[in-house]
C-alpha cells in the first residue's frame, strides 16, 4: 500500500490530536512536524515519534509531503494555508479558516483555481449520532423543523488565573467564544437541519474584564499550578459568553448561548431540535446517544448502534453497538473522508467532509454575530 505522506504545523493541544487520528488510518503516515523554531520543531518531533523536522519555510520545499495539516493559531492560518496551497499541497486547517472574511474568500478562490483537497476541521460532524441526526431529517423522521435551541458550555476560562493564547485578538481574531466554540455549534446546526440562519440578534459578556496573564508558557487545558508572582494584569477584549437569537430560511426561530466561564461544564455542545413529528435532542458529553421526544407515544433514547442506524450514519461507526466512540474517533472519520480525496488527487465535485467553503460560511455568520452585538440590533447574514 502506498502511504500518503503528511505534515502537521503546531503542536498545542489540536497538533497532536490530529497525529493520533492520522495515524489510525491505513494508508497514511505523518512524516513531519513543524514549528516556529528548529529547536522546538526537533523537541516535538522526538517525543511524537516523528522523523522530520522542519520550520516552515522548509516543510513547503519536502517534495514527499503531500498533504499539511496547519493547526497553529488563528492568525498563522490564511497564511499558512495559502502558503501550502501555492506549494501544490493539499491542505486541511484548524478552524477559523481565517481571521478576516476577504482572506477566507481569498483561500476558497485559490483553492478552486487548485483544484488541491481543501478542508477545515469540524470534527464535530463526525459522531454517528450527528450524522444519524442529519439523515434522520433527511428521511423525514423529524418533519418540519419549528425551533432549535442549542448551548456549547466550557469552564477553562473560568478564573481570572486561567489564561491562554485565544484571549489575545491580534492572535485569535475579534471574537473568542463565538469563534472558537459557537462556530462549531452554528456549523452543526446548519449540518443537521440543512437550514441556512439568515438574521442574527446577538449579546455578549465579559466577565473577566482583566486576567492576571502568566509570565512563563502554560498550555491549553493544562492544569495552572503558578504563584501570584507569575502573573501580570491585562485587560480583556473578546466576550466569556454570548447569547444569539437566529432567523432561520424557513421562516422559525432559534437561539445558542456559548460559555467559557460556566462551572463544571468541561466540553458540553448541546442541541435540540423541534420538529412536526418528533424532537431530537444530542450532547456532546454524553455523545453515543440521543434523545427522540415524541407528544403521542413513549420518547426513545437510541444509542450508538450500527445495526440501529441509517446507511449514510453507519460509515462513522468503527466499533458495535455498547462501545464507546467519542472525541478522537471525529477526526479519524473526517480524515478517513478527506484522505480518500487525497489518493484520487483532487477535490470532489460534492466533498462530504467540510471545506475551506464551509470556513468561510462560519466565519461570515461569526463577523454578523460580532456586529449585532456591536450594534445591539438584528444583522442579515
Amino acid at each position: 500500500m502506498k502511504k500518503i505522506k503528511v505534515a502537521v504545523v503546531g503542536t498545542g493541544f489540536i497538533g497532536p490530536a490530529h497525529i493520533e487520528a492520522l495515524r489510525r488510518l491505513p494508508n497514511i503516515e505523518v512524516l513531519g512536524l513543524c514549528e516556529a523554531n528548529i529547536d522546538l520543531a526537533k523537541e516535538k518531533a522526538a517525543a511524537l515519534g516523528i522523523e522530520r523536522a522542519y520550520i516552515f519555510e522548509d516543510l513547503l520545499k519536502d517534495a514527499d509531503i503531500e498533504c499539511v495539516h496547519v493547526c497553529t493559531p488563528n492568525f498563522l492560518h490564511y497564511s499558512q494555508s495559502k502558503a501550502v496551497l501555492l506549494a501544490g499541497k493539499h491542505v486541511v486547517c484548524e478552524k477559523p479558516l481565517a481571521t478576516k472574511i476577504e482572506e477566507a474568500e481569498e483561500l476558497v478562490k485559490l483553492a478552486a483555481e487548485t483544484g488541491l483537497v481543501n478542508a477545515v476541521h469540524f470534527n464535530l460532524r463526525y459522531y454517528p449520532l450527528v450524522r444519524q441526526m442529519k439523515t434522520m431529517r433527511e428521511k423525514g423522521d423529524l418533519g418540519e423543523i419549528y425551533s432549535i435551541m442549542g448551548s456549547y458550555l466550557q469552564d477553562w476560562l473560568f478564573y481570572q488565573t486561567d489564561y491562554n493564547w485565544r484571549l489575545e485578538p491580534d492572535k485569535s481574531g475579534d471574537s473568542r467564544a463565538i469563534a472558537d466554540i459557537g462556530s462549531h455549534l452554528l456549523d452543526v446546526t446548519e449540518y443537521i437541519t440543512g437550514l441556512k440562519i439568515v438574521e442574527v440578534m446577538a449579546d455578549f459578556s465579559t466577565v473577566h474584564k482583566s486576567r492576571l496573564k502568566p509570565l512563563k508558557a502554560i498550555e491549553t487545558y493544562s492544569g495552572k499550578m503558578l504563584e501570584a508572582s507569575d502573573y501580570q494584569e491585562v485587560p480583556i477584549n473578546t466576550e466569556d459568553h454570548a447569547s444569539v437569537l437566529l432567523r432561520f430560511d424557513n421562516g422559525n426561530k432559534g437561539s445558542v448561548t456559548v460559555s467559557q466561564v460556566s462551572a463544571g461544564r468541561k466540553n458540553r455542545l448541546n442541541l435540540e431540535i423541534s420538529g412536526s413529528k418528533a424532537n431530537f435532542e444530542w450532547c456532546s458529553e454524553k455523545p453515543n446517544e440521543m434523545w427522540v421526544g415524541k407528544r403521542d407515544g413513549a420518547n426513545q433514547q437510541l444509542m450508538k448502534d450500527p445495526s440501529l442506524f441509517y446507511r449514510e450514519a453507519q460509515s462513522l461507526i468503527s466499533f458495535p453497538g455498547g462501545h464507546n466512540e467519542g472525541f478522537p474517533d471525529t477526526s479519524k472519520q473526517l480524515f478517513k473522508e478527506v484522505y480518500a480525496a487525497v489518493a484520487a488527487g483532487k477535490q470532489p465535485e460534492n466533498p462530504t467532509f467540510p471545506t475551506f467553503a464551509d470556513g468561510l460560511r462560519e466565519l461570515l455568520i461569526c463577523e454578523r454575530i460580532i456586529e449585532s452585538h456591536r450594534k445591539q440590533a438584528w444583522v442579515s447574514i
